[in-house]
């Protein structure tokens, strides 16, 4: 099976950003408390951050980048890295790589973000590389000495016409257990993608099984964003692609997968986005509130005009109705002014705002957004920060929140004048 291995068909609003930046006329934005702690030098430093970051326990960051490290992968200067950010006195951080990507059966373009088990091992995922050469899910284990060594727990196409999937570009989730479980944007029975789970077993080993394989129908095609659980064990994602076939072939779906007692999964669609104003093409996860509600955002649909022909995007919430139906309600539409394409989900803050990325803006480099909810039951958009490629630029992760309250992320670079930043805004 043969694929686009370009990047920047992943992220479909990244597509976009060359028209729209042709069009916008540069703007004021607010800046808040913004402070970049590292900038990427395109070397063996890494390259291109497309996820975002997690803490550890001592409150040191680490990230994946796409491109970049210690290693030659034509075209590009890297085959990507796994880095750690580490907090210094003087209000500083210092970038360590645990592990440049070498091209070969270990892994290329690790674009999804990391995630800790209880013994402190980091698992990822690479878009390439690996044995078959479409991907694989990696762990990297620190060693008494300070460095990490990387071993491939699954290399993707490895069943015949490659039933078990490829191209991962969502994040890892871990179940209580130890089990790992991701998403394929394609492979499976039908190419249209996978949910798929690793079992480990004594030993070392890890076994792959499948539990949904899309259609490309109304059941969803190409999930690209991580899953989450629910307190009885559901399993919840957004896919690009199926749903209604009003929407030229689709344009994404909200799903659950309920475990069977047999071991099975089935899978349902709580919701089909038209491309209207309701939105068209999740690309990144969904969260709950406490209520049971999800949110998240598409990276189309909405507001649509000349600077948005295809729509900037919304940002939504599905709520359970009684019936077992969900009911979805746009909560903003973004636009071009304040931030447009949102390519990831939304994070909560403590007092029950949410926070996401756009990946442009006015001034053609993205922002941060707040959406926080209003007394006439609407919620209302503030921009937290506006890039303006001074290094950062093309936010296209999420971001993530400290005990104090700082907020943490990555801009992905325009590949040209700048390779990517991660950054820090205090409120």
């Amino acid at each position: 099976m043969k694929r686009d291995r370009s990047l920047r068909r992943m992220g479909t609003g990244l597509l976009l950003i060359a028209t729209v930046a042709l069009l916008l006329v540069p703007g004021a934005g607010a800046q808040n408390k913004f402070k970049t702690l590292y900038k990427f030098k395109q070397g063996a430093d890494g390259e291109l951050p497309w996820a975002g970051l997690i803490f550890d326990q001592s409150g040191d960051l680490f990230g994946t980048t796409a491109f970049g490290g210690a290693n030659s992968c034509s075209p590009h200067a890297g085959c990507g890295t796994v880095f750690k950010l580490a907090p210094n006195g003087n209000g500083t951080w210092t970038e360590s790589v645990l592990y440049s990507f070498a091209g070969g059966n270990d892994g290329v373009e690790p674009l999804a973000g990391l995630v800790f088990d209880s013994a402190g091992n980091l698992y990822g995922t690479t878009l390439d590389g690996g044995p078959n050469g479409v991907g694989v899910v990696f762990r990297l284990t620190a060693n008494t000495d300070g460095t990490w060594t990387e071993s491939v727990l699954y290399s993707f196409c490895s069943l015949s016409n490659c039933g078990d999937g490829f191209t991962p570009i969502g994040g890892l989730i871990l179940d209580q257990t130890g089990n790992l479980y991701g998403t394929t944007a394609q492979g499976g029975t039908n190419n249209a993608g996978t949910v798929f789970k690793l079992t480990p077993h004594q030993g070392g080993s890890w076994t792959e099984s499948v539990l949904y394989s899309f259609t490309g129908n109304r059941d969803g095609a190409d999930p690209q964003g991580a899953l989450i659980f629910d307190q009885a064990g559901n399993l919840y994602g957004t896919a690009i692609g199926g749903g209604i076939t009003s929407c030229r072939g689709g344009c994404g779906v909200i799903f659950e997968l309920t475990p069977q007692n047999n071991g099975s999964w089935t899978e349902s669609v709580l919701y089909s986005f038209t491309g209207g104003s309701d939105g068209g093409l999740p690309v990144g996860n969904v969260i709950f509130d406490q209520s049971g509600n999800l949110y998240g955002t598409t990276n189309q649909g909405g507001h649509m005009g000349r600077d948005c022909s295809v729509g900037c995007g919304v940002a939504f919430e599905l709520s359970p109705n009684r019936d077992g139906s969900w009911a979805e309600k746009a909560l903003h539409q973004f636009n071009v002014k304040q931030g447009a394409f949102p390519a990831t989900g939304l994070t909560f803050d403590a007092a029950g705002d949410l926070y996401g990325t756009t990946q442009v803006d006015a001034a053609g480099f993205g922002t941060v957004f707040k959406l926080t909810p209003n007394s006439n039951g609407g919620w209302t958009q503030t921009q937290v920060h506006v890039f303006v490629n001074h290094p950062g630029s093309y936010p296209h992760a999420g971001v993530i929140f400290d005990a104090a309250g700082n907020l943490y992320g990555t801009s992905f670079g325009d590949g040209n004048q700048t390779f990517g930043s991660v950054f820090e805004i205090t409120p």
